[in-house]
């Protein structure tokens, strides 16, 4: 009988990907999580929202080990676990090849010193954990075939292997100098069988891409090696195909343990990906950041009245979201959810991300001055239709609409940043009337999004709730960060939403989100507390900031979307984009040491 096991902390996982989907791989040698052939595809390993009945590759000592350490080759996101046991050492390397014809994961198992044995368990389950394939040993070699339906998983391996309760067992020894590789390689069933992968050559070609990637890093600040990480890791959520960039790699990890609040962040929202774009720019990755621009125009293409907060990787629409019943959810908290409904609601502030995105593109020369202002028109006519509406705002809240404050200021941005394009290169707009409606945004969110008595701009108009969201007014240039109401709604947030020295999003206990129970402090949030005190002055509290937030970077530097300081765990989907764009921003702001690094032009922080 093989034993059942529970997935681990979210911390202790790592991500490996070949920018067409990824894995995460835990301390203790199980892949636990692992869509094919896509992102966004249906689990063929799915521990982490259940047990390991529910899909797992383990390969481990045999033995308990005595000591466990791990580390991603320098520059690269090859992963590189070593267990140290009673009779010697081992090493797996995990990754996935780049620019192979069938996505695949290798794993190199290496002696280092004495003998150790190891064993190895693959329970590979498709549909989220569902569907159990029908597995054949292969006729040419050592390794096996699962099929289940169109999908064909393959390993190859010169391991023995065997089968008990379902799942594909094996046992080996390694020494001092061995080398044992299992490459496991997803396909069409109707295909051929793929070819045997090189191991050796797959790894030092891998390596070679990652390292030559991050080797075109701008930033060379004193957090160079976790900037650097948090790039590789926005790239290695980029799917390569069409430059579409996902929120994170997972689907359904809880921001409260135990709790509801479990969403599908395998999409590509508009505002994550904005902000993703910023970062590379700012870090010097032009290919990159072309790339998202060009996927965002396919995106968002056809009536402006139908453009979305998100889309597929491909740019797909329909993203209908619906729960897995077998599968028990992360440690327990359900339901899990497959897609995302927040796909339908009206978020003002995307307008603003997308515009502002698209104004610094241009203002950096990464597009030609005419290239997408037809689409850009078309947006911010749109926006004029619906700016004084309510909506659902930044935080994507399921308890109704509202006029919340941060999705008018973006509205605001989106009018700034298409004024300030058309007038600079002499674009076709009707710039008098978007005057206007600038103006009026700005009147309203002053006059209505603004409480004397609280000395603070509010969650949303006539509330007395906060938001942090309300941190990025003067990152945006809504208004100058001295200005005597920011600094009153930077002392309410410090006041009300700063716990254990992190930031909530908000106060969930009005209901506002429409959902119960909590949530852990948000990472991004906190984040921008560092660049709003970078931006008064507050450089040693900025600092401060920045480097409690390092030190909730997980063993190989990674965040998910919260943290939990009651429990002193990471909450949410994992690796998190947000999150990881957020210290990009930071740790270039923090250089800067003022607001010239900020994602607002100076001038757009004097004008306002």
């Amino acid at each position: 009988m093989v034993d059942v096991a529970e997935p681990l902390p979210i911390e202790d996982y790592a991500i490996i990907g070949d920018c067409t989907t990824a894995a995460l791989v835990g301390r203790n040698g199980s892949i636990d999580w692992l869509c094919w052939p896509r992102f966004d595809s249906a689990a063929c390993l799915s521990a982490l929202l259940g047990t390991s009945r529910h899909g797992r590759w383990l390969i481990a000592p045999s033995e308990p080990p005595t000591a466990t350490h791990r580390a991603y080759h320098d520059g690269s996101l090859v992963l590189e676990t070593v267990f140290e046991t009673s009779t010697g050492s081992v090493a797996i390397i995990d990754l996935m090849p780049i620019n192979q014809k069938n996505s695949t994961i290798l794993r190199l198992v290496q002696g280092r010193t004495g003998q150790v044995a190891m064993r190895l368990e693959l329970v590979l389950r498709f549909d989220y954990g569902t569907s159990i394939p029908w597995v054949e040993q292969l006729d040419e070699e050592t390794g096996l075939s699962a099929i289940v339906g169109p999908e064909r998983v393959v390993l190859h391996t010169p391991i023995k292997l065997y089968g008990q309760d379902l799942t594909t067992l094996g046992t080996f020894t390694v020494s001092a100098g061995d080398t044992v590789p299992f490459a496991m390689t997803h396909t069409a069933s109707h295909f051929p069988l793929p070819d045997k992968i090189d191991a050796m050559a797959a790894m030092a070609e891998t390596d070679a891409f990652w390292t030559e990637w991050s080797s075109r890093s701008t930033y060379k600040g004193r957090y160079a090696s976790t900037v650097n990480r948090s790039l590789l890791t926005l790239k290695a959520l980029t799917y390569a195909a069409t430059g579409g960039i996902v929120a994170a790699a997972t689907t359904s990890l809880p921001e409260q343990l135990g709790g509801e609040r479990n969403w599908d962040y395998r999409y590509c929202w508009l505002r994550d990906a904005t902000l993703t774009l910023f970062a590379m720019m700012n870090a010097g990755y032009v290919e990159e950041a072309g790339a998202w621009r060009d996927w965002l125009h396919r995106a968002v293409a056809g009536s402006a009245d139908q453009v979305q907060i998100m889309y597929g990787l491909a740019g797909e629409r329909r993203l209908e979201e619906w729960t897995v019943p077998w599968l028990p959810g992360y440690q327990g908290a359900s339901p899990v959810r497959i897609g995302n409904a927040a796909a339908g609601q009206l978020q003002l502030d995307v307008f603003g991300e997308v515009m502002d995105c698209l104004h610094q593109a241009r203002r950096n020369g990464l597009s030609a001055v005419e290239e997408g202002w037809a689409l850009q028109r078309s947006l911010v006519e749109r926006l004029e239709q619906v700016w004084r509406e309510p909506d659902e705002g930044m935080w994507e809240v399921r308890g109704g609409r509202k006029h919340f404050t941060v999705s008018k200021v973006m509205a605001w941005v989106a009018f700034d940043r298409a004024i300030r394009d058309a007038e600079r290169h002499h674009l076709s707009a009707p710039i008098e009337r978007w005057r206007v409606a600038r103006d009026d945004v700005q009147r309203m969110v002053f006059e209505q999004g603004f409480d004397a008595e609280m000395n603070s701009f509010t969650q949303s108009f006539g509330a007395k709730s906060l938001d942090a969201g309300l941190l990025l007014l003067p990152m945006v240039g809504f208004l100058p960060a001295d200005d005597s109401r920011f600094l009153g709604t930077l002392a309410a947030i410090e006041k009300d939403l700063l716990v254990d020295g992190f930031v909530l999003r908000y106060r969930t206990e009005d209901g506002t989100d429409g959902l119960s129970g909590g949530e852990g402090a948000f990472l991004a949030c906190t984040f921008w507390l560092a660049d709003a005190y970078t931006l008064c002055g507050r450089h040693d509290d900025a600092e401060d900031v920045f480097e409690r937030l390092l030190t909730l970077c997980n063993d190989v530097g990674l965040l998910s979307e919260e943290y939990d300081s009651a429990a002193k765990r990471q909450v949410g989907n994992f690796p998190q984009a947000f999150s990881h764009v957020a210290l990009v921003g930071t740790a270039m702001n923090l250089r800067g040491r003022g607001p010239a690094q900020v994602r607002a032009t100076s001038e757009a922080v004097i004008a306002a």
